[in-house]
């Protein structure tokens, strides 16, 4: 019992010392008057340092609505030759990628037994007219009746149809070429002998090419005839091609949603070919002198779009912010178009818009570009030979990766001209009434 007791009293006595010891360490000391001061003024001035963000500015740039697509080449007129009847190959007028004119004799069948059916046919006809030449001298004399020289009428008329038939027989037997353009490579010989619709060779007008594409059907408003499409061609690379619109299928895909679209290059130069696959940037029109800011600038919130805008500060060194909501407009990489809520020339925070959070807040501008020209500047002191080298060897890199200058076109342009049914700026058009379209007649009427 006499242990117990005792060690009840330790265990009493160590709680009330560690007790005792944490309110001591616990208890607010009371600072000196020398240490104070420091320290107010300290958290004075971390409450009133401006906060550092970068700014950018709001700038005019030239905008492009446009879209990526694929498509192919196809020849502006295309056709495989092939006989209507069947024959044998006695002449081929032609050799392989020969350019042909229009009406020019390709291919020759024998054609002995139709020439003689024609001299036959023509023969007949004669006996024909004769004839009818002499009943109708006959009649006029009354020594024939009326009907005989109408049986010989009716003879006339059987020997011109047979001799147009035998002709047309024996020009079946000759292939001409249906327009101008450039024979391939032909799959026949002479001596062969050929059932009707075997292929021989094709002709290509590629003068001007088509390029075939398919865009999604939520751009249907937007593509019109006469707009413009640049195209990059992967066995071509480093050049461009300008594709002017000519046609839109009015029939939307079912199962892919798109809607077929055609357009027309200028290939003179012959340097397209029937068959490449080519890379299509539909421009649907052009904005000029579009208000835009870096795309890091935009603080979307609650399914609006904000940027901070900078306010001249109390001195040169700093700036005050204001939010502003906007009304964004086309995209470009890294560029965001303003609708509305900026002009140009105003400055926007485009990074540490976390550390703003109410209007009027004081920042200081960090100017990033001024550095990097800096460390830039003296990066190329540091090596002035490098860069001599580097600049001597420039024009001739530059004159090696340039293409060839081509030769200046003559003559009208093969694809034509399409007027161009939208603005080149991306503005909406009036609509004309049926009484401006004809003022002196009676309004179109509605389709509907």
């Amino acid at each position: 019992m006499a242990s117990k007791a005792i060690y009840t009293a330790v265990a009493v006595a160590g709680i009330a010392v560690a007790s005792g010891a944490a309110w001591w360490l616990q208890k607010p000391k009371a600072p000196d008057a020398a240490g104070a001061a420091p320290s107010a003024s300290g958290n004075g001035a971390n409450a009133g340092k401006p906060v550092t963000v970068e700014a950018a500015k709001v700038e005019l740039a030239r905008l492009s609505d446009d879209t990526q697509a694929v498509g192919s080449l196809r020849s502006r007129r295309g056709v495989v030759l092939r006989p209507e009847v069947s024959g044998r190959i006695t002449q081929l007028n032609f050799t392989d990628g020969q350019r042909v004119r229009k009406g020019q004799l390709l291919v020759q069948f024998d054609d002995q037994l139709p020439l003689a059916q024609v001299q036959q046919s023509q023969a007949e006809l004669s006996i024909a007219r004769a004839n009818q030449k002499r009943n109708q001298e006959l009649v006029a004399q009354n020594f024939i009746s009326q009907r005989s020289l109408d049986e010989s009428a009716a003879n006339l008329q059987v020997a011109e149809a047979k001799l147009s038939l035998a002709k047309a027989t024996a020009a079946r037997l000759k292939i001409l070429a249906p327009f101008d353009g450039i024979a391939g490579i032909r799959l026949v010989n002479v001596g062969d002998y050929l059932k009707d619709g075997a292929d021989i060779v094709n002709i290509e007008d590629i003068e001007a090419i088509f390029v075939d594409f398919r865009l999604p059907e939520r751009f249907q408003n937007k593509v019109k005839r006469g707009q413009t499409a640049v195209l990059d061609i992967d066995a071509l690379p480093g050049r461009k091609y300008n594709a002017q619109i000519q046609a839109i299928d009015p029939l939307i895909d079912a199962n892919g949603r798109s809607i077929g679209v055609r357009g027309c290059i200028d290939n003179r130069q012959l340097q397209l070919r029937p068959g490449m696959f080519a890379r299509v940037n539909t421009v649907f029109g052009v904005r000029e002198n579009a208000r835009v800011v870096p795309e890091e600038a935009i603080v979307p919130q609650g399914g609006r779009q904000f940027v901070i805008k900078l306010l001249e500060g109390p001195n040169e060194q700093t700036r005050t912010t204001k939010r502003v909501e906007v009304k964004v407009g086309l995209r470009s990489p890294g560029k965001v178009e303003i609708l509305e809520g900026l002009e140009a020339g105003d400055t926007v925070v485009s990074a540490g818009q976390q550390r703003v959070q109410r209007d009027g807040t004081l920042v200081t501008v960090v100017d990033l570009a001024a550095g990097a020209s800096a460390r830039a500047g003296n990066a190329k002191a540091a090596a002035p030979a490098a860069g001599a080298s580097a600049s001597a060897a420039a024009p001739i890199k530059a004159a090696a990766a340039e293409p060839a200058a081509q030769a200046p076109l003559s003559g009208p342009n093969p694809c034509g001209i399409v007027v161009s049914e939208a603005p080149r700026g991306l503005v909406p058009v009036r609509s004309i009434t049926p009484a401006e379209r004809s003022p002196s007649g009676p309004p179109a009427r509605d389709p509907t």
